[in-house]
């Protein structure tokens, strides 16, 4: 295969005038190929070599370039110069040369030939450094896309300059979407603050003192469950402005409902030591006080304004007195007797026997229950005791009256009951201690049924999901394991 030439195609045809000394640098330029944007109009031709001879190849084998001994016979030889680049500032050969040259010919002296090799020599330090930018940019972009943290690129006012392609995913938009748009609507969505809004968010913080920043932002996703993120910001400078900021938002909803069981743990805990303490020192006295009430009742000797007294304190110490129970039988360890559950028959016992509870409330109950649904390992006293705090629960939801839809279904890894009702939801900061023991938005009651449910849940190797909007309802869905085959049907666990 023949060499190609190295004018080929190009604009200018360029021949040298000097020595190996003198054009060696700008020859080396030429074969190196190294600054294509300015050599794509350069193509040399011939080279003269006054006084150096023409034997052998004096700028490397094989690179087919005609070497002459003059630039009379180089010009001769080629008609199609017209530039030519004398390389030694000998005046003898630079006046020949304006005498003898046409006019469409150029001719460039050896200090404008200097000017050319450092221009040349700096276009390939720009191409080196070009391609070492657009490696540390590919890098940094690969990291910032696999990362499952949302990442936004923002100018000091806050407006997107670029993003990773977790945030593109998440929010279904490539990213020139979201260049130029104030970060904020991507961030918080529907729930981004109005402009007036008196606080500060982590960016508003960072471009004002220059310092990094975070916070907990929550919100409600489209089934109506709560998602907690962490929001990190951090400033970038030059020199002492600061040019850029950093938004990072990290999805902590796993990891906050893993410290919120840490803490119903301990809570549950100082519960089970509370209890002892009421067990023995308050339900003695509470007994003493209701007997004497008693007694006196019995008497008979009071007139009406002291029996309604005595009435009420008589009330007040059962409803007391419940209460205590309630706590005790809280604080101590589920008790059941684990079995392989038809989960469809256990929910329509239940009905069964709420119905007519529901139905005079104004609620109205539908089953929808799954077909080839798997056995639940539980014991189905439990199950009942959850499905009907989840009733009495959801009728309290729908003072008006509305509709209970209870569902049986199975995901990978559980059995499924939800109970959903179209009640008046749960604002977003009361979602976080509805779980919680004593908690209570109804103004009645010990605040132990969810909190109970979960702890029946914990103990039987289930879970508790809640989904809610304000306005719509309310779904709680219980998570049973699958009995497995490893017992005969309708037979207890062993050790349970």
């Amino acid at each position: 295969m023949e060499p190609r030439a190295l004018d080929e195609g190009k604009r200018y045809k360029v021949g040298v005038i000097g020595n190996k000394t003198s054009l060696m640098p700008f020859w080396e330029l030429f074969v190196s190929q190294g600054s294509g944007r300015v050599l794509t109009e350069l193509g040399l031709v011939a080279a003269a070599l006054p006084g150096d001879g023409v034997e052998g190849d004096p700028f490397g084998p094989g690179m087919n370039l005609p070497i002459y001994p003059d630039y009379q016979a180089m010009l001769a030889s080629h008609p199609e110069i017209n530039l030519v680049l004398e390389s030694t500032g000998d005046q003898d050969i630079l006046a020949a040369l304006r005498r003898d040259l046409p006019a469409e010919v150029a001719l460039v002296e050896r200090d404008a030939a200097g000017f050319f090799v450092r221009l040349l020599t700096t276009e390939q330090m720009w191409v080196a450094c070009k391609v070492d930018l657009m490696h540390t940019q590919t890098l940094l972009k690969s990291i910032s896309d696999q990362l499952s943290d949302e990442i936004f690129f923002l100018s000091p006012q806050g407006h997107v300059l670029d993003v990773n392609e977790t945030v593109s995913k998440r929010l279904g938009k490539s990213k020139k979407d979201f260049v130029g748009r104030p970060f904020l609507e991507f961030f918080y969505g529907p729930h981004c603050p109005p402009p007036d809004t008196p606080c500060e968010t982590p960016f508003d913080i960072t471009a004002r003192t220059g310092e990094p920043s975070e916070a907990i932002q929550t919100e409600v996703d489209d089934t109506g469950r709560m998602r907690y993120y962490r929001i990190y910001t951090y400033p970038i400078f030059d020199g002492a402005t600061l040019v850029n900021v950093v938004a990072m938002r990290r999805d902590i909803t796993k990891r906050t409902e893993m410290e919120q069981r840490l803490q119903q743990s301990e809570k549950l805990a100082s519960i089970g030591q509370l209890s002892t303490y009421i067990a023995h020192e308050i339900r003695n006295p509470l007994f003493a006080i209701s007997g004497f009430a008693n007694s006196l009742m019995r008497q008979g000797n009071q007139d009406q304004a002291a029996r309604e007294k005595l009435g009420i304190i008589l009330e007040e110490s059962k409803r007391l007195d419940t209460i205590l129970k309630s706590i005790i039988n809280f604080s101590r360890p589920t008790e059941g007797r684990e079995a392989a559950v038809e989960l469809n028959q256990v929910v329509e016992q239940t009905i069964e026997l709420m119905r007519g509870d529901c139905e005079r409330a104004g609620a109205r109950i539908a089953f929808r229950p799954a077909e080839g649904l798997a056995r639940a390992k539980a014991d189905p006293e439990l199950i009942k005791q959850c499905l009907i705090n989840l009733l009495k629960n959801a009728v309290e939801a729908m003072p008006d009256g509305g509709d209970i839809t209870i569902r049986t279904g199975m995901t990978r890894d559980h059995v499924t009951l939800e109970v959903r009702d179209t009640g008046e939801g749960i604002a977003p900061e009361l979602r976080d201690k509805v779980f919680s023991p004593f908690f209570s938005t109804k103004g009645k009651g010990s605040g132990l049924g969810l909190a109970m449910i979960r702890k029946i849940m914990d103990d039987i190797g289930g879970n508790v999901d809640l989904q809610s909007k304000e306005g719509e309802g309310t779904a709680v869905t219980l998570l049973l394991p699958p009995a497995l085959a490893t017992h005969p049907p309708d037979s207890p666990f062993e050790g349970a």
